[in-house]
């Protein structure tokens, strides 16, 4: 108790010493009080240190708001102290979002009123180039969105805006005469370009009547969709928004594919947004920038497809139109899917270009002929048999119009498109070779690029002796795409496989990892490709761009026969032409040499 009793007299000894010290008169305490309560947020401390803590808490508050600041350093470098007025300066350093701060130096003055410091209201207090009634904000600087380009650098999607159609039902009275009036404007859209929807009135009147409010009748973008949002300004209950978009600068390029290539590059068209910080009034305009960041634009996303060959592929199998063709265009070097075109009769099938399974016809006798060449010891001089008919085992095997060519060398039988010859081939390879051999073409593996579905084909193992034999020049169980015979041209020019890609910086991936023909194989099937459009099926193209490799093939079925052309060029451009149900390959074969033609500038698409 003794010991506590001193400690206690001690302490009040102490404090009456204190009480009798006269407090230094100087304005620090207040500024550094008030630098701190700002720092923290606390708006009503800092507005009770000032002369008027309405317009204080007024500025406070719409400056940390509008900061979205994750934090504020905040510190009274220098005060300089007169009789009844201070000077001090204050260092602001604003912890904003994403890593980023913004910092400078403000004066604060001071002034005492009776006897008692305060902080003198001024705007300049928080930053010195604010005004009465104005605040910071932080703002962003949206970055406008890139470009996709086809593979030689024309735009093909780029940002622009569109009109949306809307009805209000509310609005509308006459729910009838507006679907009318809405589906008269956009069907004449229609009449002249097709990427515009048509509309069915009847439907649209009914989807109306069920729904109350604004009802989004169609999108349209390009001198359409200003002609339509014209034509229907002023109906009542009709409203017309036009909206930022990314715009498709020709509506006809390879459309279903440009649609899935949109949604998937929507974030690689995005740039990094820039921020800046503003002076802003009462009304939310901005004033002044103080510190600005412009956004970056993002790269332009490169597509493989090669603005003038899609368009000359189109035009090529519209010379066929109301018959299902389709053509499919990839460079051998690369992999890059340079062109995929069909008719409107076979976008009735979806995707056939890329997805359909035909027999592949002739055109299989790339593949038979390579497997003989490298399981059998067969070269392009080899003597074989190519009689107008032959007995294969159990089968009877019959060329195009029972043509013969006797005993002849493989590069003619293969060039002259002998079927009894390669069923022959075909029956003496093991099972397995031929499917194996398929698949070092790419035929018969998945594919995963983004932005497409494909399949390349099916080729059976042949275990039965029958099998293996239709199975030699593309019939039996043989199935390809247009996509997959493309990718077998690929490789006779390549040497290997091209992984194929649509989309710059989006792998595509293989389900299966196959070692490429030997090259001494492929050699050969070059010379021997070589000699179907010299000499052989293909001999008559009159394009001139440079030599071209290939073999046609007529694929017969139940009814009639698909019309097929596959090969290469030497400027690195490999084809698969299909005509389905369009006969003999020569019709094939015409589209193709159209196509190579306008892809020159021989005929301008």
């Amino acid at each position: 108790m003794k010991k506590l009793s001193v400690l206690v007299v001690g302490a009040l000894v102490a404090a009456s010493m204190s009480s009798c010290t006269p407090k230094p008169n100087v304005a620090d305490p207040v500024a550094e009080d008030f630098v701190a309560a700002v720092e923290r947020g606390d708006v009503e401390s800092a507005a009770a240190l000032t002369d008027n803590p309405e317009q204080t808490r007024q500025l406070l508050k719409a400056t940390i708001d509008g900061m979205q600041a994750e934090g504020l350093d905040a510190a009274v470098t220098s005060v300089t102290n007169q009789d009844t007025i201070a000077n001090a300066n204050i260092h602001m350093d604003w912890r904003l979002p994403r890593e980023r701060n913004f910092t400078y130096d403000a004066p604060m003055t001071l002034t005492k009123v009776k006897e008692e410091w305060k902080v003198r209201f001024l705007p300049t207090v928080i930053h010195p180039k604010l005004g009465n009634n104005q605040h910071l904000e932080l703002r962003a600087l949206e970055a406008e969105k890139s470009r996709v380009v086809s593979a030689d650098g024309a735009d093909v999607l780029k940002p622009g805006s569109v009109q949306r159609i809307l009805i209000n039902t509310d609005e509308a009275g006459n729910l009838t005469g507006a679907a009318a009036r809405v589906a008269t404007a956009i069907n004449n859209a229609h009449a002249q370009n097709k990427a515009v929807p048509k509309i069915d009135q009847q439907e649209l009147s009914k989807n109306l009547a069920d729904h109350k409010g604004r009802y989004s009748v169609a999108v349209i973008g390009g001198p359409e969709g200003k002609a339509v949002a014209d034509d229907l300004r002023g109906i009542p209950g009709v409203i017309v928004n036009e909206e930022a978009a990314m715009v498709r600068t020709d509506p006809t390029f390879a459309p279903e594919i440009m649609s899935r290539v949109e949604k998937i590059v929507s974030d690689d068209l995005q740039g990094a947004n820039g921020w800046q910080i503003a002076v802003v009034n009462q009304n939310g305009a901005a004033i002044e920038s103080l510190e600005r960041h412009e956004p970056q634009l993002a790269p332009a996303v490169k597509i493989s497809l090669d603005h003038r060959m899609q368009q000359a592929a189109q035009e090529s199998v519209d010379l066929r139109q109301g018959m299902k063709a389709m053509m499919v265009a990839i460079r051998p070097s690369t992999g890059e899917i340079l062109a995929v075109a069909q008719t409107r009769a076979a976008d009735e099938d979806g995707d056939p270009a890329l997805m359909g399974q035909y027999p592949p016809g002739s055109t299989f006798k790339i593949i038979t002929a390579s497997a003989g060449m490298a399981h059998q010891g067969a070269t392009p001089g080899t003597t074989v048999p190519c009689p107008g008919s032959m007995e294969v085992g159990p089968r009877i095997v019959t060329n195009y119009n029972s043509f013969s060519r006797g005993n002849t060398s493989l590069e003619d039988a293969f060039a002259q498109s002998c079927n009894t010859t390669f069923a022959d081939m075909s029956s003496r390879l093991a099972p397995g070779e031929l499917e194996n051999m398929a698949k070092s073409f790419g035929l018969g593996l998945d594919y995963h690029i983004s932005g497409l579905d494909t399949m390349t084909g099916s080729v059976p193992r042949g275990d039965e002796f029958m099998e293996r034999v239709d199975e030699g020049y593309g019939q039996g169980k043989d199935l390809a795409s247009p996509f997959g015979m493309a990718l077998v041209a690929a490789t006779a020019a390549a040497g290997k496989t091209p992984l194929p890609q649509l989309i710059s910086g989006h792998e595509t991936t293989v389900d299966e990892q196959v070692s490429p023909p030997d090259p001494g194989v492929l050699d050969n099937l070059r010379s021997m490709m070589r000699s179907v459009v010299t000499s052989g099926t293909a001999r008559g193209m009159g394009q001139t761009g440079g030599n071209i490799y290939a073999k046609t093939g007529e694929a017969e079925f139940s009814g009639g026969s698909h019309a097929w052309f596959a090969g290469y060029r030497e400027d690195d451009v490999a084809f698969a032409t299909l005509i389905v149900n369009g006969g003999g390959s020569e019709s094939a074969v015409a589209l193709t040499d159209h196509f190579f033609k306008t892809v020159d500038g021989g005929d301008k698409p």
